[in-house]
């Protein structure tokens, strides 16, 4: 386990700068997400981590220790790749053996089978034990990398994307199993991904990464109904958050599509250029609804349907339950929970709850 602290990073590479003046606070046992697009930063906030490169300004602790000059195996830490990292004409056992034999372990065979079988037996892989890796399924491989690294019990997990290549389902049941290991093993976890629904599901807390710039740090909770800005409204929620652009006019929002929605007690911000952000499990179809639009696309996910709605030349989109009877061009009536609306400046994009 350990407490990890970035203190002003920045890092380029020639002309481009990767990362600008990244300042992060990781607890220790605490499953951190970053999350960001490509090019955003995260695989070299996770090199830097692990030693594998050299920051071009600031500081790297790992339990308070300045870390700058150590090695990637002074530190301790394991790096686990979207690529699995194993050696595919051994087998499972010989994978998860090989970083136990290594002569700055010094650990006797005894040990080394008591510590593979332990693994084996949390992540469910005995059954594939003598099994040459190169006759795996992708999953099974994955589950085999994350073996290596836990096998040697690290101070720190470093995960960059290990369940992108894998599919939907097996995704999903390897996110449940990822995170029950690390409350198992009360480990820190830096986890890396451009997949908000993962960041969501797995994080204790999550960063979110843009442009080589930290732009919020919270809870997922804290970040999906407070973002700071539009950029994180959009990249936190599936469907992502909607926003209309707009101003406040007597006790109501009018929008630029020409709707007028209810939202009091906001005076103070009348004629005012304003971004009005609104979850789409906030908007809700309703006859007599203040709002107008037609229905543009239905998404049906089983429990609810996705709804795509066309308001002049914008589009919104509201979930509503399965059993909900729509068509595509049907004009219908729509309204929003006023107390869940979220306010942005409509030129810099800030929360007006965050703006100092």
């Amino acid at each position: 386990m350990a407490h990890i602290q970035l203190k002003g990073i920045s890092k380029s590479f020639g002309n481009h700068v990767a990362l600008k003046d990244l300042n992060l606070e990781i607890a220790d046992g605490e499953f951190f997400v970053l999350l960001g697009q490509t090019g955003a930063g995260k695989t070299t906030t996770l090199r830097l981590v692990a030693g594998l490169e050299k920051p071009s300004a600031g500081q790297i602790f790992i339990d308070g220790q300045d870390v700058g000059e150590w090695g990637a195996a002074e530190r301790d830490v394991a790096l686990v790749l979207q690529q699995y990292s194993l050696y595919p004409r051994y087998t499972v056992r010989e994978n998860l053996e090989f970083p136990l034999k290594s002569p700055i372990r010094k650990s006797s065979p005894a040990e080394i089978k008591s510590q593979v079988d332990r693994v084996a037996k949390t992540l469910r892989i005995e059954h594939l034990m003598d099994r040459k890796v190169d006759r795996l399924s992708g999953g099974e491989m994955q589950r085999v990398s994350i073996g290596r690294a836990i096998v040697r019990r690290p101070r720190v997990f470093l995960m960059d994307e290990p369940l992108s290549a894998l599919d939907a389902k097996l995704r999903e049941a390897l996110r449940t199993e990822l995170k029950n290991l690390q409350v198992n093993l009360g480990a820190t976890f830096l986890f890396v991904t451009h997949d908000q629904v993962e960041a969501m599901a797995m994080g204790d807390k999550i960063g979110v990464l843009n442009n080589g710039q930290l732009v919020q740090k919270g809870t997922p909770r804290e970040i999906y109904n407070n973002p700071i800005n539009t950029f994180v409204a959009r990249a936190v929620g599936s469907p992502p958050m909607n926003l209309m652009d707009g101003k406040l006019e007597q006790g109501a929002a009018v929008t630029a599509a020409g709707q007028r929605l209810p939202l009091d007690g906001r005076e103070p911000l009348a004629g005012r250029p304003l971004t009005f952000g609104i979850r789409p499990e906030d908007l809700y179809l309703e006859g007599g609804a203040p709002g107008s639009a037609r229905v543009h696309d239905i998404e049906n996910h089983g429990v609810e349907k996705i709804i795509t709605l066309r308001t002049g030349d914008s589009l919104l989109q509201a979930t509503v339950p399965s059993q909900t009877t729509l068509r595509v061009d049907e004009e219908v009536r729509f309204s929003w929970n006023p107390d869940k609306v979220v306010l942005f400046d409509g030129q810099s994009g800030i929360n007006l709850r965050h703006a100092g």
